[in-house]
């Protein structure tokens, strides 16, 4: 290729390149003439919005402007309607005290005309007074001239005249009238107690001092007893009560004075023949968790009492004690089952007299309640009921009813007369107390008793009908020799303070355990 094609190459090349940039300035130069433009129209549009938004908010605060002040003329005339019917009725009120002040002012020359008056009436009549107490005195100095006697003598001899007819009256009046009400309250009387009697018609079942427990077979017999008798010394050791195996077939008898003893022992052999483990350790973890179901028994037994008579609000360590009634026997009879029947007795009586049936219930149900712990604590049953009562909330009331129904304070009211009453109802039914019983369960508790008395004595049974008496000591406080002693001891005491048929053996137990667990 020679120079000058290349010449021609070269500005040709230089001629597109000029030409490209030209056409290149001229379409970025339009394309910003382009910009400018929508730019300006833009700015323009937006000036022209702006201008209408303004137009608008500016017609809104008119529109606002003139509601606010129909609003605040409306409130303004309202309030100056207020105030006109205010100054209305301030205007009419005033008119009101002014004619009562004219009407006071009147009454008030009334009321000095009518005092004037007055005053000149008492200065007339204590003119008069004067002149009738001159023309009394004038005849009575007359006729103690004509009697002889002076006007002090008179006046003495005219009262004790007086008052010797009165005496005279009102004695006859007084023997009439308490003839009438003793006639009257012993009929009266007579009625409630017959009509309270009728419509309580309670049931009695003697107490027993025996339980029989039932066997599945004359074998189990036999596991009772034990390998050289270990279980039933295990089982009378734990409980108290005297188990008894004879020739009764397919029956095991426990025997003890003590119910809620004997409770305890029958339930745990119960539970120990379903079981059919019978050993000298289960046997004493069986006697202690029936213990607790007991306590639980004795609670539930408290509050269905309690629910029985409507007796609601007794704190629960009373409800506790109302549940050991139910082992609990006076002269043979029941003493929970004594308690609901004076308590129904003296709600019947109480409707009768048109006194509190609820609060003479409560009295009649807690009356004995001091019998749960007689045997703990010094004193009668009644002072010590009254105490517990008093402690846990009751009423001064149905403390006192307590208190008195033995008489052991006297009664102050219609309240301690019906519990006594009721006491007594209840006592004398025909079969309801056994004296028998009662003393042969006194005597039982009197043995134990002494033994208890004895320095390291745990425990004491009265078991074998109260021919002996079972009781366990401490080994770490007494020896052998130790025990030997106190065995003789009891029984000297007991000879010299008790009066019993046959004799009673004393026997003391004394062992030491050591226990462990193979883990």
């Amino acid at each position: 290729m020679d120079i000058t094609q290349l010449a021609i190459i070269a500005v040709v090349f230089v001629g597109g390149v000029l030409a490209g940039f030209l056409v290149r300035k001229q379409l970025i130069e339009a394309k910003q003439q382009n910009i400018e433009e929508q730019a300006r129209k833009l700015i323009e549009n937006a000036l022209s919005d702006a201008e209408n938004i303004k137009k608008e908010a500016l017609l809104q605060a008119k529109d606002e402007e003139i509601r606010l002040r129909k609003e605040a003329e409306k409130e303004i005339k309202e309030l100056k309607t207020e105030v006109l019917s205010e100054e209305k009725r301030l205007i009419q009120k005033s008119e009101q005290m002014n004619r009562k002040i004219d009407l006071l002012d009147k009454r008030e020359m009334d009321l000095l005309n009518k005092k004037k008056f007055v005053d000149e009436e008492e200065k007339n009549v204590l003119k008069q007074k004067q002149e009738v107490n001159n023309l009394v005195d004038q005849q009575r100095s007359k006729l103690e001239n004509i009697s002889g006697i002076s006007r002090e003598e008179a006046k003495k001899l005219l009262t004790e005249s007086i008052e010797s007819e009165a005496r005279m009256e009102a004695a006859k009046a007084i023997v009439r009238i308490e003839n009438e009400m003793k006639m009257q309250a012993d009929k009266k009387a007579k009625n409630i107690l017959a009509l309270a009697i009728a419509r309580y018609s309670g049931e009695y079942v003697a107490e027993k001092t025996v339980s029989v427990v039932p066997l599945p077979n004359d074998e189990m017999k036999g596991r009772i007893i034990g390998r050289e008798g270990r279980n039933i010394r295990a089982i009378e050791a734990a409980t108290g009560i005297d188990v008894i195996i004879d020739d009764t077939p397919e029956a095991v008898i426990l025997s003890g004075f003590n119910p809620v003893r004997r409770e305890v022992a029958r339930r745990a052999l119960e539970q120990l023949i379903t079981d059919g483990r019978i050993h000298p350790a289960r046997i004493e973890e069986i006697v202690d968790k029936v213990s607790k179901e007991l306590d639980v028994t004795m609670r539930e037994a408290g509050e269905q009492a309690t629910f029985d008579v409507g007796a609601h609000g007794v704190h629960l360590e009373l409800i506790q004690l109302l549940g050991r009634l139910k082992y609990r026997t006076s002269f043979g009879q029941n003493v929970l089952q004594h308690s609901l029947e004076v308590a129904f007795l003296c709600g019947v009586m109480a409707s009768e007299l048109g006194i509190n049936v609820k609060q003479a219930k409560r009295a009649g149900l807690l009356h004995d309640i001091g019998k749960a712990v007689d045997h703990e604590v010094e004193g009668s049953h009644a002072s010590i009921g009254a105490d517990l009562a008093k402690k846990y909330g009751e009423k001064a009331e149905v403390v006192h009813a307590i208190a008195a129904h033995h008489e052991d304070v006297p009664p102050e009211s219609l309240l301690d007369i019906l519990v006594q009453s009721a006491d007594a109802l209840s006592g004398a039914r025909p079969g309801a107390r056994k004296e028998m019983l009662e003393s042969y369960v006194k005597r039982l508790e009197d043995l134990e008793k002494i033994a208890h008395s004895f320095k390291g004595v745990e425990k004491s049974y009265a078991i074998q009908a109260g021919r002996e008496i079972r009781i366990i000591v401490n080994s770490s406080d007494v020896s052998d020799a130790e025990a030997t002693m106190i065995s003789r001891n009891i029984a000297n005491k007991v000879e010299k303070e008790l009066t019993y048929p046959g004799q009673i053996r004393v026997t003391v137990i004394r062992e030491t355990r050591a226990v462990e667990y193979a883990k």
